[in-house]
């Protein structure tokens, strides 16, 4: 890493608040000195994550993903350490160095990766809005997406000869890896050449949370093409259970309307959005994961699943909603009358028709009641029996046990099933299905004077000014190893008053590194908090004065055994010379217990 490199990481780090690039992805509330919300990298029902402005870190108790703004872009938005750089950089107004470590391999494959949808996305918008267009311009008249949503999406054709991509990639400089690399490109069987893997389609772009374009749907526009719909194959860059197409148009929306919704496809999206109703999202081509959740769940825990009502938009919404409990969503699920499609509602009635249905849309389990009303025989013991057995499974992996009992003694209610019955299937089979239980926030295991000592220590430049000079005093007395935090109070001194967090963190074990995030994101509550900043010079001080009491004492107790071991040995002198020893420690300890205290 050059020089150059090095002063623009130090910029860029003291200048991109931690908070403010945490704050624009994850809800936090301010707790005293620090920030605190629940963790954007794990699932989570109590808040465990935290961000202290004053240290410019964050910290998860849960999973323990912690650092500073450049490690959270890199971890929140998948990015590399370059990218994650040259983001920030730009949202700063921060110049690039001259030299940069863009030369690592993974960050040139994916600099690869998004040059080429950069170019395929000029083409396919030229194609469509160009004379061979027009079929795919009437079907999106057909389907109510005027030009202007056509453009906001992205919207364009790829060509039916199968070769145009392909060939612009190579006039670039594209090389045969690269090409491969980009999942727009396929080779013939034998080495035969490359071609356009999408042909003929309407081509919907699939954008990251940042809104660059990283992969592609494309619908057929024939009857004969199949399949109907075509998406891109993972890439380095796209990788389908970590994407939901229209996140980052949604995600505004979510929190003006305090939910999301749920939908199969990308015509329901930008129907949707077309008639004003712009929370909606969709998988892309795959069935609901446990990640694309916790994507939405950063945004909002209120979901209202909107699928079609046929048998197989009811069987996936059925997948989706063990996957929505499992994660702690409340669910609701709304089926449009005359089993139409939400773009077409939205196009035929209008976006407030729409809102008031998403107002009364029931509850999750409300509509699974009515469906097996609709499927079972309630009046027989059979049909009853089959209504428990489909129940089960959505009532098993709610996360918290008191929902689990309210819920099951509702639906036995509603279903005229024996409710202890109900209750005792409940508590048999969830407990294999529980989740696991959240990692223990560690406590920090120091003596109350120590924490005191070190909170002020990391937290006020003024303290470390005032009191690291007495403490490489202390550090220099035989048995100051003794004191509890001398692992980070060694390399806290090392590093001056002017330290890093990192840097410290760096010099320390896992165990001390815990320890030191424990100091930090302490409880406003506790003792620490309480001593105040204000007077953090004065505290420090104290602190130390009974830090030297302490090893003074001990001191003093080593001396008396080692008197004691001389005397029976006959080694007068020698006691003698220790005896002075411990008379010197005994009249400083007793002119500082004869201090006035404050």
């Amino acid at each position: 890493m050059s020089l150059d490199f090095q002063q623009f990481r130090n910029q860029l780090l003291s200048t991109a608040d931690v908070l403010d690039v945490v704050r624009e992805r994850v809800e936090l509330r301010r707790n005293g000195t620090r920030w605190v919300g629940r963790c954007p990298f794990h699932n989570e029902k109590t808040a465990s994550f935290g961000v202290t402005p004053a240290m410019q870190i964050f910290k998860c108790f849960g999973c323990g993903a912690g650092g500073n703004a450049i490690d959270f872009v890199m971890r929140y938005d998948d990015m590399t350490f370059w990218e994650a750089c040259k983001m920030l950089a730009e949202r700063y107004g921060i110049p690039l160095p001259a030299r940069s470590p863009d030369n690592d391999p993974k960050t040139k494959t994916r600099a690869g990766i998004y040059e080429a949808h950069e170019i395929a996305q000029r083409l396919y918008r030229a194609a469509l809005q160009s004379p061979i267009g027009a079929q795919a311009r009437e079907y999106l008249q057909r389907r109510g997406v005027t030009p202007e949503i056509a453009e906001e999406f992205g919207l364009g054709l790829s060509d039916r000869g199968g070769l145009g991509l392909t060939r612009k990639l190579q006039q670039e400089g594209f090389t045969p890896d690269q090409l491969l690399q980009t999942g727009l490109v396929g080779q013939r069987e034998g080495g035969g050449g490359f071609y356009d893997r999408f042909r003929g389609r309407l081509m919907f772009p699939i954008q990251n949370e940042q809104g660059k374009v990283i992969g592609y749907g494309g619908r057929a526009l024939g009857d004969d093409d199949q399949p109907k719909y075509l998406n891109s194959p993972e890439t380095e860059l796209y990788r389908k259970s970590f994407v939901l197409y229209n996140l980052h148009r949604a995600r505004k929306p979510m929190h003006e309307f305090g939910h999301a919704i749920l939908v199969e496809g990308y015509m329901d999206v930008i129907g949707l959005a077309g008639g004003g109703v712009g929370e909606s999202v969709a998988s892309c081509g795959t069935a609901l994961t446990d990640s694309q959740v916790r994507m939405i769940q950063r945004h909002t825990d209120n979901i209202i699943v909107n699928f079609d009502s046929d048998a197989a938009g009811v069987a996936a919404a059925e997948r989706s909603i063990q996957i929505l409990l499992r994660e702690g969503i409340h669910i609701r699920v709304l089926e449009l009358p005359g089993n139409v499609d939400p773009d077409e509602f939205i196009q035929e009635s209008g976006a407030e028709a729409y809102r008031q249905l998403l107002a009364r849309a029931p509850r999750y389990f409300h509509w699974m009641r009515d469906r097996l009303r609709q499927r079972c025989d309630m009046r027989s013991a059979e049909g009853r029996a089959e209504a428990v057995r489909e129940i089960l499974p959505f009532i098993r992996v709610l996360p918290d046990k008191f929902e689990r009992a309210a819920v099951a003694a509702e639906l036995a209610h509603d279903l005229s099933i024996d409710k202890a019955l109900l209750l005792e299937q409940v508590k048999a089979t969830h407990g294999a299905s529980a989740p696991p239980a959240r990692p223990a926030r560690p406590r920090v295991q120091l003596p109350p004077n120590e924490r005191v000592l070190l909170h002020h220590l990391l937290h006020s430049p003024e303290a470390r000014q005032e009191g690291l000079p007495r403490l490489a005093e202390l550090l220099e007395r035989p048995g100051s190893e003794r004191i509890s935090s001398h692992a980070i109070l060694a390399p806290l001194l090392d590093l001056g008053a002017d330290f890093a967090y990192e840097r410290l963190e760096e010099r320390l074990s896992d165990r001390d590194k815990s320890l030191l995030a424990s100091l930090i994101f302490a409880d406003e509550s506790s003792k620490v908090s309480e001593s105040g900043d204000d007077n953090a010079v004065a505290q420090v001080l104290g602190c130390l004065d009974r830090l030297e009491q302490d090893l003074d004492r001990a001191a003093m107790d080593d001396l008396k055994v080692r008197i004691r071991s001389a005397e029976e040995s006959g080694k007068i002198e020698n006691a003698l010379a220790l005896s002075e020893e411990l008379q010197r420690l005994a009249r400083r300890d007793a002119r500082r217990r004869s201090r006035p205290s404050d």
